[in-house]
């Protein structure tokens, strides 16, 4: 297994506890402690209810009800509410800090037999009949070892996607500046069980989520807040180059109860940089090796599934690997599982982005006028909400 982000530590305890040998293989020297707040969302959190997982994770997260996202003048666009859905008996999402699903999920893992070689770039997976061979460096040091089968987990930016199975392979010109703060600093408006954003057309958007708390620390509530930003005018912030006594007042003039969680911020670096590919996968495994998790199908966090989608791949992988022995079957079922779904987010997702994120000419505008008119027609707000909860699989269901 390549990578220990939530793909790659959920499938190691899955497999582990069906009894293989796994090997959880990271770069990193350590298990991140840093991270943007995601919103685990009815179908995430049914994979970690699945795994044992649900009751720890709860103590971490801040219940979110619902998504609002308005407009600079006060007009609703978004207004999708779990409650909603078909079956809607107290489904809810749970905002989180990266590094609390992290501990959660590793915390779980260390209960099942596996090993871990932590400090090892890989370089290359090369298939060699009846096994795989990775191609790591570790303290500066080439090693090749071999394995029964290889499941590339290792996010967005993967190099080790075979070429001849992608398709298409890009990154957003859009991405976000995000920053964790303290939500005791915030207004009560803020502090409530919603995912917030607020627009000016299509080219600027603020979101704020409550992020429950990390374990390090688990009496201080969080909050993250992501701010738009075009890939080119990443490097004003992360040089100083911003304006940033400009860039506060253009958040009191959208949205002054932000500015509590933004007053003190003395630098533009302290806000961190994300960006988002877009990579569409023609297979998801073939032979002795398989791609899960953004590495197989990275796209923008507009409809918020990323972790979803990575604990699914979990799932979905291990039951495969269940029912299988032979490793063909198993990436054709992985894909009868998954297919469906992946499609359908990533197409949302690539129509849905425009809408938010670009200079598009008219984009916020359709935005603006058709989402509000689909709340109000029942079927349209029941598949919006389905779309947001992570179980949709095709369009009309």
């Amino acid at each position: 297994m390549i990578g220990a982000g939530t793909a790659g530590l959920a499938t190691t305890l899955l497999l582990g506890q069906q009894g293989h040998d796994v090997t959880l293989v990271e770069r990193a020297e350590a298990l991140t402690t840093t991270g943007a707040g995601i919103l685990l969302q009815p179908c995430g959190l049914a994979v970690l209810a699945a795994i044992g997982c649900l009751e720890h994770m709860q103590r971490y997260g801040h219940r979110i009800d619902a998504l609002d996202g308005m407009t600079h003048s006060g007009r609703q666009v978004m207004k999708v509410r779990y409650a909603h859905l078909k079956e809607p008996q107290d489904v809810f999402g749970l905002g989180v800090h990266r590094t609390a699903l992290c501990h959660v999920l590793d915390t779980a893992t260390t209960a099942v037999a596996h090993r871990r070689w932590f400090g090892c770039a890989v370089e290359s997976v090369q298939q060699r009949g009846d096994e795989a061979l990775v191609h790591f460096c570790q303290h500066d040091t080439r090693h090749c070892e071999a394995f029964d089968a290889v499941i590339v987990a290792n996010g967005s930016a993967s190099r080790l996607r075979p070429p001849e199975l992608v398709r298409y392979d890009r990154q957003y010109p859009w991405g976000a500046m995000w920053l964790i703060r303290p939500l005791h600093k915030a207004p009560a408006s803020l502090d409530q069980p919603l995912l917030q954003q607020k627009y000016i057309d299509s080219s600027i958007m603020l979101g704020i989520l409550p992020t429950g708390s990390i374990p390090d620390d688990p009496d201080t509530r969080l909050a993250s807040l992501f701010w738009s930003v075009p890939i080119a005018h990443m490097p004003d912030w992360q040089n100083g180059e911003l304006d940033l006594a400009g860039w506060k007042d253009e958040i009191a003039a959208l949205w002054p109860d932000v500015s509590a969680l933004i007053d003190d911020i003395v630098h533009p670096s302290q806000l961190v940089a994300a960006t988002y590919r877009d990579v569409i996968m023609k297979r998801w495994g073939a032979g002795r090796m398989g791609i899960i998790g953004d590495a197989a199908h990275a796209m923008s966090p507009q409809l918020g599934q990323g972790a979803n989608m990575a604990l699914l791949d979990a799932l979905a992988v291990s039951e495969a690997v269940r029912a299988s022995s032979d490793w063909d079957p198993v990436w054709d079922t992985y894909a009868s599982e998954r297919g469906g779904s992946i499609r359908f987010y990533q197409r949302m997702s690539r129509f849905l982005t425009p809408l938010f994120q670009s200079n598009m000419f008219g984009a916020g505008t359709l935005r603006d006028w058709s989402f509000p008119v689909s709340h109000r027609i029942p079927w349209l707000r029941r598949q919006m909400a389905e779309t947001v909860a992570g179980r949709k699989r095709k369009w009309l269901w």
